[in-house]
């Protein structure tokens, strides 16, 4: 079974005990507002990252990362996005997405909350 490390809202700031806690990860998934390139390098020169930018980055991370990611993995189709809305009362463009790509896992930042549900 894979193992996914996940962030999100590091603005700029990664803290180095991530590499210890995400040492046994096969993936990293950062899910926006990563707020500097550095962060991205960082990332991505300790494990295969996947990313999507959120809010407050720039066009330098804009131009690395999507918006929305959608991929498989383990034969599960997951979303990655950064803004969603609250759980269950997401925005319109996501509840759309949600109703034509019907994914087995959503994850998502901005709010700064940590929520897993089933």
């Amino acid at each position: 079974m894979i193992r996914i490390g996940l962030l999100s809202d590091t603005h700029s700031y990664l803290d180095d005990r991530i590499f210890d806690y995400f040492k046994d990860c096969d993936e990293i998934w950062h899910a926006g507002d990563i707020g500097s390139e550095v962060v991205i390098n960082s990332l991505e020169s300790f494990k295969p990252c996947r990313f999507v930018f959120g809010n407050i980055d720039g066009f330098n991370i804009r131009h690395r990362a999507k918006e929305v990611e959608i991929f498989k993995v383990e034969d599960r189709k997951v979303i990655l996005i950064h803004i969603a809305g609250k759980m269950g009362v997401y925005h319109n463009q996501l509840r759309q997405l949600l109703k034509k790509e019907k994914p087995d896992i959503l994850v998502c930042g901005h709010s700064h909350i940590l929520k897993v549900a089933f």
